[in-house]
């Protein structure tokens, strides 16, 4: 992956955890992250989201994270086997920790996602 040569920030967080800033396209300028890649309409979780006014779905307030019908969806799941990805760990570290420490780690490791 190239060199990150720009500052972890909790605004390359997605809406379902992942963090962005770690992701080649973005490095590469070719997505704007999920807040501002409005060909994401489809996204189930990002709209969500939007609608309660939530950072990502470590806000929510209304179900835990395992039990969400929208943060496990079909594609999540799909997305989860083939990148090796755990999003909910994700979210629980940004419930542990905060945006910025997370934005910070995800950064440091070049990871987008906190592996299976």
């Amino acid at each position: 992956m190239e060199n990150l040569t720009y500052q972890p920030s909790a605004e390359y967080v997605a809406a379902c955890g992942l963090y962005c800033g770690a992701c080649r396209k973005f490095v590469k300028g070719e997505c704007p992250g999920c807040k501002a890649n409005n060909k994401a309409e489809w996204c189930k979780i990002r709209a969500c989201n939007i609608e309660h006014n939530c950072k990502s779905c470590a806000d929510c307030t209304i179900s835990s994270i395992d039990e969400c019908k929208k943060f496990n969806n079909f594609i999540g799941k799909i997305f989860s086997i083939l990148f090796r990805s755990d999003r909910s760990a994700c979210i629980r570290r940004i419930q542990a920790i905060g945006y910025d420490a997370f934005a910070e780690e995800m950064h440091t490791k070049k990871q987008q996602t906190i592996k299976r």
